[in-house]
């Protein structure tokens, strides 16, 4: 919903600032509305169309990095739930309570993956107890054997980077682009919107013009932000990989 507004926001910045400047630049003085004035007006907006061009760039990597290193995150995330559950399996049935806690924290987590979910793997007071509830029942485990006893040793190092996993992609969950950064590109964005209506013809092509590119350039940096928080928005990172590491849970 954040990303919506922000779009929002943008395109009535950016609509706004070129109908404004289309209906009053009229009114200017004669001496404002001169050939060496427009010039200089194209100068600065090809200044800031330069300037733009090379932040958006820059937030186009960004975001991609981000989403790309989340969805690895993700799949590694769902590697590791499986990986766990495979310990315990070969630890022997006493650790089937501990699968099945493990299991009841993958579906608490396929469930918040849906398209009107804001996050996927971000901690809630739920998960955490369901996770908790793992590390407390594997610890009560007493192995028999050697065998049991390097299973119970590595199923605690898989849990303790299952956690560190969940935790960086918490955290990552935010997103990387600096909202001053934003601030600024639309500042120099509107500057150049407001240019597009100086000296120009008052008609019905060109306030369309005006409106349309104010609607793609926002809807181009709404997608831009929302692939910077993958967990929410049209451009999702996919819940798949939790939902075949479910599967392989669930399996007997």
């Amino acid at each position: 919903m954040g990303e919506v507004l922000v779009g929002t926001a943008i395109f009535a910045c950016l609509a706004g600032a070129s109908l404004v400047s289309l209906m009053v630049h009229e009114r200017f003085p004669a001496h404002h509305l001169g050939d060496d004035t427009s010039a200089v007006v194209r100068l600065a907006a090809n200044l800031f169309v330069v300037m733009s061009s090379l932040v958006l760039g820059l937030m186009i990597n960004s975001a991609k990095n981000t989403f790309e290193s989340i969805n690895g995150n993700v799949h590694t995330f769902a590697t590791d739930l499986i990986l766990l559950d495979r310990t315990l399996r070969h630890y022997g049935p006493e650790a089937d309570s501990a699968r099945q806690s493990l299991t009841a924290y993958v579906q608490r987590v396929v469930e918040t993956s849906t398209a009107d979910s804001d996050t996927t793997v971000v901690p809630n007071r739920l998960s955490e107890l369901l996770l908790n509830q793992v590390g407390d029942l594997m610890a009560g485990l007493t192995p028999t054997d050697a065998r049991q006893n390097a299973a119970q040793q590595a199923a605690t190092q898989q849990l303790q980077k299952l956690v560190e996993q969940r935790w960086i992609l918490a955290e990552q969950s935010e997103g990387a682009i600096p909202t001053p950064l934003i601030v600024l590109l639309v500042a120099w964005l509107t500057l150049i919107f407001a240019s597009f209506g100086f000296r120009a013809p008052r008609n019905g092509t060109v306030v369309f013009t005006c409106l349309i590119s104010a609607a793609l350039v926002a809807a181009a940096i709404y997608l831009i932000i929302d692939m910077d928080s993958p967990f929410s928005g049209p451009i999702q990172i996919s819940p798949a990989p939790l939902q075949r590491a479910l599967a392989e849970l669930t399996t007997q």
